[in-house]
C-alpha cells in the first residue's frame, strides 16, 4: 500500500480520519441540540428523529440536516439574538444612569425647567455626591 511506504501520507490519512471523527460528533450533537431546543414538535417526534439518528446514524443526521438545515439556522438566529437582547439590558441596568455627574446633571435640568425648587436641587445632589 502507498501509505505503508511512506510514514508521511500514514500521518496524514490519520489526521484526515480524526478530522473528519470530530466534525461527524460536531454534526451529531448539533442536530441533538437543535432537536431538544425545538418547540414545534411533539415529544414523539423527538424521540423518533432521536431514534432514527442513533439506529441509522449517517442516513439520521443526513436526512435532518437536508429537512431542517433552514429551520435549524433561524432557530440558532433567534437564540442568538435573544441571548445578545438580554446580554445588552443586563449591561445597561448595570451601567447604571451614568453615575453621580449624571444624577446632577438631570436635577440641575429640571432645575432649569422649574420642576424643582433650588432647595430640592441642592437635595439631590448632596445625596447624590454621598452615594458615590
Amino acid at each position: 500500500m502507498l501509505a505503508a511506504s511512506y510514514p508521511f501520507l500514514d500521518a496524514m490519512w490519520t489526521i484526515l480520519i480524526f478530522f473528519l471523527w470530530v466534525a461527524w460528533f460536531w454534526m451529531l450533537f448539533s442536530v441533538w441540540g437543535d432537536l431538544f431546543r425545538r418547540d414545534d414538535i411533539s415529544g414523539f417526534g423527538k424521540v423518533g428523529w432521536l431514534v432514527f439518528t442513533l439506529i441509522v446514524p449517517f442516513l439520521g443526521v443526513f436526512v435532518y440536516l437536508i429537512a431542517e438545515g433552514k429551520g435549524m439556522t433561524a432557530r440558532s438566529l433567534a437564540m442568538q439574538q435573544s441571548q445578545k437582547a438580554q446580554f445588552d439590558d443586563y449591561v445597561r441596568d448595570a451601567a447604571g444612569s451614568g453615575g453621580p455627574a449624571a444624577e446632577i446633571e438631570k436635577a440641575k435640568a429640571l432645575l432649569d425647567q422649574g420642576a424643582i425648587t433650588n432647595t430640592e436641587y441642592d437635595a439631590i445632589k448632596q445625596k447624590t455626591l454621598a452615594t458615590a
